[in-house]
């Protein structure tokens, strides 16, 4: 695929008019193989797609790129921003809980690109439903994590049935002493722009809040009343205690979601959907929610109990002061605390529980049990909630089409009247169960 178009892509399709300096220098790098080391947040989904792109010849009916990230939801963000760019190429994501019916009825015509989980990945290789023996390219996302959570096995058998391969590319937010022997790295480039994770630092505040008790939750609830308008997200260290403090604050008033490693995908998912689109602002989540989810303009992060290391302290932080954008970082401290040296803050504050512009869920979210199998389109969604249900282009929020359903956000003000105009309506000619989400 010829960059030009890769780039004219990015542009139309992600919005993006100009590169940054880390993928420029992935554009500029023609070794075969490389490692890129790059912050959270900072592009490397869009470098890598640059990468991996440029070099593969046109579609020809025959798997010629994978993609291997560790988690299911960053299996999803890389596959939308792939799917955009690689016009003409058929681009198809694979990750446990999903259907393995509709996985295998993708797969009876062969994707040119497989963004999948190293589990379900190698699931689809034993039963014989794809043959990786024609990938050119291989792309190792988050790899680090990926060893972190035991899938070294899985990566290993996968990447013995990729014998052509032509260029390998290995990306990372932290730095790892030694590759695995399984990973054949020739003379690979690094590009490392992990110094760069300096820069956000300087556009974040970090502020101390001291709990009066141990028991920090109406402390975090003042602070969350006292802060203006735009996305939060609170961390915790256990599941348990997400459970706790979501419950509390739900009871409080707030717009609250919670996301966490026990609930399941679809949950986890609406988690992070509802949070991206205003729907619930606030989102409480363990340090599963602080890599490897596409979430954008996070004004503020809450740390309720202290990280366990610092790595963790700059993966969460990570998730706010994005790109160009600045951000707040919140740590609740009590008595029981022992600060770590790392944590330097430049200022402490008193919540007053009070906002002139308080947190509030702005859109709500209408669910449809149709999708991508039933012939269902964003441009559909849009057309009919502004033929049917009488909003404009700029009261439809966000749309996101899966397989089998749908979500679009609407005005919160007005959300019951448009779910009256739209329930009882044919969406294309079929009648789709629609309902509002909460």
């Amino acid at each position: 695929m010829k960059q030009s178009e890769i780039l004219a892509n990015i542009n139309s399709r992600l919005g993006i008019g100009t590169l940054n300096p880390m993928q420029i220098a992935v554009t500029e790098c023609h070794t075969p193989d490389m490692l890129l080391l790059s912050p959270t947040g900072s592009g490397k989904t869009v470098a890598f797609a640059i990468a991996m792109l440029s070099v593969l010849p046109k579609p020809q009916g025959k798997v010629l790129g994978v993609v291997i990230a560790p988690s299911r939801e960053l299996v999803m963000q890389t596959y939308r921003v792939i799917r955009d760019i690689a016009a003409g190429y058929k681009v198809s994501a694979f990750y446990g809980g999903h259907s393995m019916t509709d996985e295998k009825n993708t797969l009876s015509q062969t994707p040119d690109i497989i963004i999948a989980t190293p589990g379900r990945l190698l699931d689809h290789i034993n039963r014989k439903h794809v043959d990786l023996y024609t990938t050119r390219v291989l792309v190792l996302d988050e790899y680090d994590k990926s060893l972190e959570l035991g899938f070294q096995d899985e990566m290993k058998k996968i990447i013995r049935t990729m014998p052509n391969l032509s260029r390998t590319i290995l990306t990372s937010a932290t730095r790892l002493d030694e590759f695995p022997d399984f990973i054949k790295l020739r003379n690979p480039a690094t590009l490392d722009f992990l110094e760069s994770g300096a820069k956000p630092r300087q556009r974040m505040q970090i502020v101390e809040v001291e709990s009066p008790s141990r028991d920090k939750l109406s402390t975090l609830a003042d602070l969350l009343h006292s802060l203006d308008n735009g996305k939060v997200i609170v961390f915790v260290n256990h599941r348990e205690s997400a459970d706790r403090v979501y419950d509390y604050l739900k009871k409080d008033g707030l717009p609250v979601g919670i996301y966490h490693g026990a609930l399941d995908q679809n949950d986890r998912e609406k988690a992070v959907d509802l949070l991206n689109n205003g729907t619930t602002p606030i989102l409480v989540s363990t340090d599963l929610g602080a890599r490897g989810l596409d979430i954008d303009e996070v004004k503020n992060i809450v740390h309720y109990h202290l990280p366990l290391t610092e790595q963790t302290w700059t993966h969460r932080n990570g998730r706010t002061a994005r790109v160009d954008a600045s951000g707040t970082i919140y740590v609740i401290t009590s008595e029981a605390d022992n600060l770590p040296e790392y944590m330097i803050f430049d200022r402490s504050y008193a919540p007053t529980g009070h906002s002139d512009n308080p947190i509030k869920a702005s859109f709500a979210t209408l669910y449809f049990n149709a999708g991508k199998k039933e012939k269902i389109s964003r441009g559909d969604i849009a057309g009919f909630l502004m033929k049917t249900g009488g909003l404009n282009a700029t009261q439809v929020g966000k749309i996101i089409v899966k397989d089998h359903s749908a979500i679009a956000a609407i005005p919160a003000e007005s959300a019951r009247d448009t779910l009256e105009k739209v329930a009882t309506e044919k969406l294309k000619g079929k009648r789709i169960r629609i309902s509002l989400m909460s």
